[in-house]
């Protein structure tokens, strides 16, 4: 028996004997099931076009996580603002609480606009979380104070955080499933990474206004009219990535999608209510073990991702009596330190693939979160600085592979869809709460251990998560024709699959 006569008897899951029969009728289904490649078949990427979409769908995910980093980092100051309270511990759940509003509407924004994107395309999605983005973080930097306008404070907050939070939950999934569309295939871990590279810069941006901010003004005046500051930022870097965004062109896989469906966009919008009941009917009925393992994943990650880079100055603050300052310095070290190997980290994953790189994030959380917890709270510079960076390797491992293999779960006619029901879901359960829920356990048991014991129960879970998922690595994305760098790539691929003729 051939290799080819082999793997046809695999697929076709029949009978050896009925296989030796039939054979003529079983290879020319195999060829129905998986034709020949052509070389028509296969998308040759632009690399300027790749790096344009990197760039645009980047500086998007740095705004998100510049918004979340600066109400995480002022998280106190938020708190005497506007919820004047006179109690430290009360006022800083509450500003936690508020933090963690947004995340409740993020499953609702991410079941209308991942639909949407798969509908009428991922750019035009990703322009209009952008705008709305920008609108809502700019609106909290002119909120007048509790003690300026009562009640309203407070409840204007929370209406720009939701909406903040609505349109955030179209932006992870319509940014990674745009960069995961356009990279060639063998590449895609690294053009990836530059996604998590965004949030980096969002978040060192974030630690970097608000420590330069918190070193030149008095408590004072941070409270008056300092913290506005970084929220007004946000409006002319919205401006800049809405321009970015406008500029590009649909991916190639959502292109191909349209026109093997024929669906041309004058039927698509006369289809919207048909086509919206469709896809969830796909994506809950037929793709709901990939939505649990991209549930289950996200939890992880997002616990770690959270507690390190968000609640760790409060931590270091509120806990440990370090100055705002002080804290924000050593989280700024570290995260510039994984900036400078995160795309590295992308690289790695498209050699030796998704699955040994996320697990080994995943077990250095579970195995070290006790000992750098304990590191930290020796409270010495170099302790502290060590418990961090075992924290941050084992979290790069995460931020540099996890955009390159969530997209990769679902087929590419749900993938924006169910990527963002999935994201958005486990990120408003485990994600934006993680803050609140460390603060109410720290409180009730009285214990400081219990960012670490929360972090290693979110850790066990991703190693479960990953042990259940298929590798992806230089594989072509589901639904999509391969993608290459080169042409020449794309003939040595044709003639590998085309095979040897038999005499």
């Amino acid at each position: 028996m051939t290799n080819s006569d082999a793997g046809a008897l695999a697929d076709a899951d029949v009978d050896p004997a009925a296989y030796r029969r039939h054979r003529a009728l079983f290879q020319a289904i195999q060829r129905r099931k998986n034709p020949r490649l052509r070389r028509t078949d296969i998308t040759v990427t632009d690399e300027r076009a790749v790096k344009r979409a990197v760039k645009a769908a980047a500086l998007g995910n740095a705004m998100e996580w510049f918004d979340f980093g600066i109400y995480s980092y002022l998280a106190v100051t938020i708190g005497h603002v506007f919820f004047p309270s006179g109690n430290g511990t009360v006022q800083l759940l509450s500003s936690f609480a508020t933090f963690a509003v947004a995340f409740l509407v993020r499953p609702l924004g991410g079941t209308f606009f991942g639909p949407l994107g798969d509908r009428i395309g991922r750019k035009k999605v990703l322009a209009l979380t952008m705008i709305l983005m920008a609108v809502g973080t700019f609106s909290i930097g002119l909120i007048p104070s509790y003690a300026a306008i009562g009640f309203w404070s407070p409840a204007l907050l929370i209406l720009f955080r939701l909406i903040q939070g609505f349109s955030t939950g179209g932006e992870y999934g319509g940014a990674s499933t745009f960069i995961a569309e356009y990279a060639p295939d063998k590449r895609r871990g690294f053009f990836g990474s530059f996604l998590e590279f965004g949030t980096l810069a969002g978040y060192i941006g974030a630690a970097g206004l608000v420590t330069v901010l918190t070193s030149v003004l008095s408590d004072a005046s941070m409270i008056s009219w300092g913290w506005r500051v970084p929220f007004l930022v946000a409006g002319p870097l919205g401006l800049i990535g809405l321009y970015l965004r406008m500029k590009l062109d649909e991916t190639p896989a959502f292109e191909n999608a349209v026109r093997s469906h024929a669906v041309r966009s004058s039927e698509a919008a006369q289809r919207v209510e048909t086509a919206t009941k469709g896809e969830f009917r796909r994506i809950f009925a037929e793709q709901w073990p990939r939505l649990v393992l991209c549930i289950a994943l996200v939890a992880a990650y997002n616990i770690t991702d959270y507690m390190l880079l968000s609640y760790m100055p409060t931590y270091l603050t509120d806990q440990l009596k370090y100055s705002t300052t002080h804290g924000l310095v050593i989280l700024l070290a570290t995260m510039a330190l994984l900036m400078l190997i995160i795309t590295y980290i992308g690289r790695l994953n498209d050699r030796f693939g998704r699955k040994p790189l996320l697990m080994a994030g995943m077990t250095g959380f579970f195995v070290l979160s006790v000992p750098s917890f304990l590191l930290v709270k020796q409270g010495s510079l170099p302790a502290v600085c060590a418990g961090m960076l075992m924290l941050g390797l084992s979290l790069v491992c995460l931020l540099g592979t996890m955009s390159a293999a969530l997209p990769a779960l679902f087929p590419t006619e749900v993938r924006y869809g169910a990527l963002s029901i999935g994201y958005n879901l486990s990120a408003s359960l485990f994600g934006g709460t993680t803050p609140l829920v460390i603060t109410a356990l720290i409180s009730l048991t009285g214990s400081d251990m219990m960012p670490a014991f929360y972090t290693m129960a979110g850790a066990l879970v991703g190693i479960v998560a990953v042990a259940c998922m298929k590798e992806t690595a230089r594989k072509p994305l589901e639904g999509s024709p391969p993608a290459v760098a080169t042409k020449e790539e794309a003939a040595e691929l044709v003639s590998a699959r085309t095979p040897e003729p038999r005499f």
